[in-house]
């Protein structure tokens, strides 16, 4: 699959699927979705942030990308401790791409191994991509498999890896992020559910490749999950922007990271939001900085929960420019595990 990242960085291992399918506009996907259709057989339509919302997004980089880069090296050491120095990186599609590729660059730099790396799909409710599991198994062992992603929400991906590497003797479910505030794993860079800036965008940031896919007759059953390259974005596309901005930071004296995680699991922080506001589904509540951020830009948003403690912290501040623009209300509530969390709109009738 291509992508705007180059290939010694990453191999895709995805479907290439431009021009077969027609990105929906948010309000009828969310109609859909909530009717019962999955949301990976449809995709979102793609755009250009406004101009205000860049400017935040360019001062949170910039504010945030000195703890970002001290994550990824606290993370990278953990990985070499825990897994060795014959490690494959397979990050999930795609927003572990980006950290795949700061890890990747990161131990080569300090450890001086060039690891490989690919990027494949799960997606929840539907699965790892069995055949590019089958591809990597092909060529390499179980053992050195190890995933990355970007941050944790609930945990739901991880319980997807959980299932669904049992098909796989020797393959661990055990999964890499820079931020976990869900608390489930001990491979992060950090508890605490800090800004990951490249959250904050969606394919302009991740190489113009969609979230993936999984339709019959647009994936067949001996095929990668697919995925869309958006090249019509390229003037726009600040994938090795956002990479070399946090590198730049790696030569430097890295601020220090929380290492402390909150007892307890987020999970059990969700269902209490869910309890709190009579929400039935737990799916339409989104915690955590990188998951609010998404339900503000891929979905139909009710409202972003935001801690009273991070009222004013720059690290909202890309949050609060998003909700003025769709005109959706910001609450204080205490969260633990999260600063903010995000609440996807019930759309009457499904």
């Amino acid at each position: 699959m291509r992508s705007s990242y180059k290939e010694e960085d990453v191999v895709l291992l995805l479907k290439d699927i431009t021009g077969l399918v027609k990105p929906q506009p948010a309000e009828e996907r969310e109609k859909l979705i909530q009717s019962g259709r999955h949301y990976s057989e449809m995709l979102p339509v793609e755009y250009v942030p406004t101009e205000k919302y860049m400017q935040v997004y360019n001062n949170s980089l910039k504010q945030y990308a000195g703890i970002m880069a001290s994550a990824v090296v606290k993370l990278a050491g953990k990985i070499i401790e825990k897994r060795g120095r014959d490690i494959v990186l397979v990050s999930l599609a795609r927003a572990g791409i980006p950290v795949g590729i700061l890890l990747k660059h990161y131990i080569k730099r300090e450890y001086k191994l060039d690891v490989p790396h690919y990027s494949i799909s799960i997606i929840r409710g539907r699965g790892i991509d069995g055949n590019a599991m089958k591809y990597l198994l092909k060529r390499y062992n179980p053992g050195q498999l190890l995933f990355v992603d970007g941050w944790t929400g609930k945990g739901a991906i991880f319980n997807e890896l959980k299932k669904d590497v049992k098909d796989y003797k020797g393959v661990s479910p055990e999964i890499a992020v820079i931020a976990d505030p869900a608390n489930i794993t001990n491979l992060c860079g950090t508890h605490e559910d800090i800004l990951v800036p490249s959250s904050c965008l969606n394919c302009t940031v991740s190489g113009l490749v969609s979230r993936t896919f999984l339709r019959s007759g647009i994936t067949g059953p001996d095929e990668f999950h697919g995925a869309v390259y958006y090249g019509e974005l390229e003037g726009s596309d600040l994938s090795y922007s956002f990479i070399n901005t946090i590198e730049e930071k790696f030569g430097t004296r890295l601020p220090d990271i929380n290492e402390n995680a909150v007892q307890g699991k987020g999970i059990d922080e969700v269902k209490e939001i869910a309890a709190y506001f009579g929400i039935d589904d737990i799916n339409l509540i989104k915690p955590g900085i990188g998951e609010a951020t998404r339900v503000l830009l891929r979905r139909i948003p009710w409202k972003v929960l935001a801690d009273e403690k991070h009222k004013d912290s720059p690290e909202l501040c890309h949050l609060v420019r998003l909700a003025e623009e769709k005109n959706v209300p910001v609450m204080y509530y205490p969260l633990r595990h999260y600063k903010c969390c995000g609440i996807i709109k019930k759309i009457a009738g499904t």
